[in-house]
């Protein structure tokens, strides 16, 4: 038999269910705002108590209202920050089954496709994806299984926010750890990346790429690695060195080598004229360096980089003809970076 002070807590949740039911979205808008205030780093032991032991009634009524109005919702954020309130209390294994129940991960992902919404709702969908991964393996496996990786590759190469980037790279790195039956999705879907993002996003798959390349057979990140070395961004060259680095410890590295001693010298003049005819049309448009004259200086400086850590890289690439390709490049009156990395590395 329930005590009066039991009965009364029931009463008060019963009541509170009511006025959630019968709201309309201001009024549950302020509820939602009422909920984060009191409510923001409980465990699950604390949300029960608060909820009379009936914390997941209120979690279900949530989910179903997002479900139904994510791709109009004005209250999205609200929304998303309250249920995750659920999603990151300690002990609440039970509140994260509930909302995967719910096809929860499906709608996480859908939002990040919607181009109407606000960054920030998209960007708290990633938190949830993240507070998802979090929980461990299985988790992460079904986010995958629900074509997580692909959705998130494509919001990293396609948003406009830096943030947002870095928040969808976040999950991906945690996608690719710890999660051995869909590390080499990743991999791929990051590899694919590459060619299409903006600089910034370019970095940041580099940057997970990097952590994850025992994971990844080595011949797949060499073209797109030495493709991105064109990259007029200095962060993202930086960051394609170091994975060249790491590749040169590998069955790859004949082919690497190989590789950026071509890039050394410019390829025949039917280009170069196609390339200055293209950039020359208008008279009062600053020359700008041709990426070709961009990755030769970006391989001149890896070259001098990788023989400056390897006596043994050196000898293959002296084997190579480096030292003709880097006399080309000192050469190269057109781009001052090549010559003076060219310079540098010879010495």
């Amino acid at each position: 038999m329930t005590s009066v002070k039991e009965q009364e807590a029931i009463r008060k949740l019963m009541a509170f269910l009511q006025e959630w039911d019968s709201a309309h979205r201001v009024a549950r808008s302020h509820i939602l705002d009422n909920f984060i205030k009191s409510n923001d780093g409980k465990t699950e032991p604390e949300l029960e108590l608060e909820f009379s032991q009936g914390a997941s009634l209120f979690l279900a009524r949530l989910i179903v209202w997002l479900r139904m109005t994510y791709k109009h919702s004005k209250c999205l954020n609200k929304l998303l920050k309250s249920i995750g309130i659920f999603l990151s209390a300690a002990s609440g294994l039970t509140y994260r089954l509930e909302f995967l129940e719910g096809g929860g991960i499906m709608i996480l992902l859908e939002i990040l496709g919607l181009n109407h919404l606000k960054e920030q709702d998209k960007r708290e969908s990633l938190k949830l994806l993240q507070l998802v991964a979090d929980a461990g393996r299985k988790y992460k496996e079904l986010i995958c299984e629900s074509y997580g990786v692909q959705s998130l590759a494509e919001f990293l190469a396609t948003s406009n926010s830096a943030e947002a980037q870095e928040d969808a790279q976040v999950v991906l790195d945690s996608l690719g750890h710890g999660n051995p039956k869909y590390e080499t999705q990743v991999c791929k879907s990051l590899i694919a990346v590459l060619p299409r993002a903006c600089p910034y996003a370019q970095q940041l798959a580099l940057q997970t790429l990097g952590a994850m390349q025992d994971a990844v057979e080595e011949g797949a990140l060499v073209e797109p690695i030495l493709c991105v070395l064109d990259s007029v961004h200095q962060e993202v060259q930086d960051q394609a060195i170091r994975m060249l680095k790491g590749l040169t410890a590998h069955g790859v590295r004949p082919a690497l080598l190989k590789d950026l001693v071509a890039f050394l010298t410019p390829p025949g003049k039917e280009v170069l004229a196609c390339c200055c005819a293209e950039t020359t049309k208008d008279p009062a448009t600053p020359r700008q360096p041709m990426q070709v004259h961009i990755q030769q200086a970006a391989a001149a400086k890896a070259i001098g980089i990788l023989a400056k850590e390897s006596a043994e890289v050196a000898e293959e690439l002296i084997q190579l003809e480096v030292v003709h390709g880097l006399m080309v490049a000192v050469g190269n009156l057109d781009h001052v970076a090549s010559q003076r990395h060219a310079s540098i590395s010879l010495k």
